[in-house]
């Protein structure tokens, strides 16, 4: 799913942080729109699952 959100091949030559924060804000801005927030909602929304998904990423980098 990641690499779709990308749809480059960039992808695989990111770190696992940040592939995580690709995938983060992906996803959070998708509920941000799903759940009808406004611009400024989205927008953080995005920033906030990006910001997981890199922390999430790296921890699991550094295993």
């Amino acid at each position: 799913m990641a690499g779709a959100t990308c749809g480059c091949d960039q992808f695989d030559n990111m770190s696992t942080g940040q592939k995580g924060a690709v995938t983060g804000a992906a996803l959070g801005t998708g509920i941000g729109m799903v759940s009808g927030g406004s611009f400024g909602q989205v927008v953080g929304a995005g920033l906030i699952g990006g910001a997981v998904g890199y922390i999430g990423g790296t921890a699991i980098g550094n295993k």
